[in-house]
């Protein structure tokens, strides 16, 4: 009887508690800690995730790692890293009372769907990127990242927060650790196999995330350490599975993520830069204002006719748009925001348009004309801006038009007839015309690359030539010609600068996908 109370005490000592809060849900249990979901008794029903920590189960390293914990996360307030609100002890606990993510860990969202789609997961890799550059300017390594420390705020749209700070360290320049930190599925082979290393081990599982987030699975799942370790330190390159299909910059940043030489991998400096990172268009509050600055000189330069420049300001204006529009929560300013961005990039189409058809009917291809376009998204007036349509159907502008181009054509047919005639005895100069020849006709085929190598070609040998071409019915020609030449040639660079350009805002197709996503993954966990 007696040692059935003394187990019995032993568990009510044991078991966790605060008197500001009611614990409800276990969310997770780790070596010497677990964390446990809990409300706020008094005042506003506050939801938490308070980790207990039972001393009696702390050495010298767990009791140094929570100190450390504790410190770093009382410092480093960033949005994607997890807030610590308060801490506290009892007798028998340390008790860290931290910010609640309902959404789980990345781990868990993973396996409930096995692979992510690429759009999704840049934007999760973006907000690591972002509370990894925070780090990074503070000299800290995180030192422990995987998905299991990765918290997702909710269970639809949710944003990335960084957690479990216990093995996270204080770098500083030529700082080495000789120390066993993280966990072995996502360590750098430098802390495996040598157990010398530095804050890169962070970029090394960072690209092990990245791969499992794109592909399902971890590069080097093993099942024991001994064979993760060869695996590791196998010659082989990492290999992208088949059956995937990813972006050229995906592919490009995973492969100089997990470089097993510290010494090839990338940087830090050059992972903020990266285009898949693309830390520049990472959604905030500040996307929207630079989109609208872009916009005020987009529209400055269709009102002055700089269509070229005019288009790729609509389009970098968009790239700035589209995770304004994910940052926005209210659906209602979503809505009004992709309407005007359509507004806009239905102009920047219309000037494509223009620019092309310029090329092959300069006389006749009407300017669009510039009216003023709804506010802007801020709520502010807009700069007068072009309207989305042209004068294409005004019977004056045609009947203005016609006569010239007919004269413009017939003295352009005479001159080059006559050009053909008097450099009949040159090969040389034969060649270069044949070499426009081609150009025009690629141009009625729209081939506008080959178009534009035939016009450069061609200008290239002319100008050879032209300064030792005596006076003459044939150097007027020649010079004359090549002037329209070099300007034709210069509006085709100018098109095929902006006719791949993006004007679709993809931004409603991406979400309605992880919508769509994240109802599946709701689905499967209540079931």
């Amino acid at each position: 009887m007696a040692t059935n109370n003394l187990s019995t005490n032993q568990e009510l000592i044991a078991k966790p508690s605060l008197p500001q809060y009611v614990f409800t849900e276990k969310l997770g249990s780790g070596t010497y800690a677990t964390v446990f979901k809990a409300y706020r008794k008094c005042g506003e029903r506050e939801v938490v995730a308070v980790k207990c920590v039972l001393k009696s189960s702390l050495n010298k390293a767990s009791t140094e790692n929570l100190l450390t914990e504790i410190e770093l996360l009382k410092a480093l307030k960033h949005e994607h890293i997890v807030i610590l609100k308060d801490f506290q002890w009892d007798t028998n606990y340390i008790y860290l009372i931290m910010e609640y993510c309902s959404g789980g860990d990345l781990s868990r969202f993973i396996r409930s769907k096995r692979a992510l789609p690429e759009h999704m997961v840049k934007r999760f890799l973006q907000q690591i990127a972002s509370a990894m550059k925070f780090l990074w300017d503070n000299n800290v390594a995180h030192m422990d990242l995987k998905p299991q420390n990765i918290l997702l705020t909710s269970e639809s749209s949710p944003q990335i927060k960084l957690a479990d700070f216990g093995f996270a360290k204080n770098l500083y320049d030529g700082d080495r650790v000789y120390v066993m930190r993280g966990s072995p599925l996502y360590m750098a082979p430098e802390i495996i196999c040598r157990g010398v290393y530095d804050n890169r081990v962070d970029l090394w599982s960072i690209g092990v995330i990245l791969y499992e987030c794109l592909f399902g699975k971890a590069p080097f799942a093993s099942k024991s350490f001994k064979e993760l370790g060869e695996k590791i330190w196998d010659q082989k390159p990492i290999e992208i599975p088949p059956g995937f299909n990813i972006s050229d910059n995906a592919r490009d940043l995973i492969l100089r993520l997990l470089q097993r030489v510290p010494a090839r991998r990338i940087t830090f400096e050059e992972f903020f830069a990266h285009p898949f990172v693309d830390m520049e268009h990472i959604p905030s509050k500040d996307s929207l204002p630079k989109a609208i600055a872009l916009i005020d000189r987009a529209v400055k330069k269709d009102e002055e006719g700089d269509y070229k420049a005019a288009v790729k300001l609509y389009c970098e204006a968009l790239d700035f748009f589209m995770p304004a529009i994910h940052y926005e929560k209210s659906l209602e300013k979503k809505k009004a925001l992709r309407s005007k961005v359509k507004e806009y990039m239905d102009r920047a189409e219309t000037l494509k348009q223009f620019m092309k058809k310029e090329l092959q009917n300069p006389s006749t291809s009407p300017k669009p004309r510039a009216n003023s376009l709804p506010k802007t998204p801020a709520g502010s007036s807009s700069p007068t801006a072009p309207s989305l349509t042209n004068q294409d159907s005004s019977p004056v502008a045609n009947k203005c038009d016609s006569s010239p181009k007919t004269l413009l054509d017939r003295s352009t047919s005479c001159d080059i007839s006559e050009l053909k005639s008097l450099c009949s005895d040159s090969q040389e100069l034969s060649a270069i015309l044949k070499l426009v020849s081609a150009a025009e006709f690629e141009e009625q085929k729209e081939d506008f690359e080959n178009c534009l190598h035939h016009y450069e070609l061609a200008l290239g040998g002319l100008l050879k030539l032209l300064p030792g071409e005596p006076k003459g019915r044939r150097k007027e020609l020649l010079n004359s010609q090549a002037t329209k030449w070099m300007e034709k040639a210069e509006k085709i660079k100018s098109y095929l600068d902006v006719r791949n350009l993006n004007t679709q805002d993809t931004s409603a197709q991406e979400e309605l996908a992880e919508t769509s996503y994240f109802n599946e993954w709701k689905q499967c966990c209540i079931q």
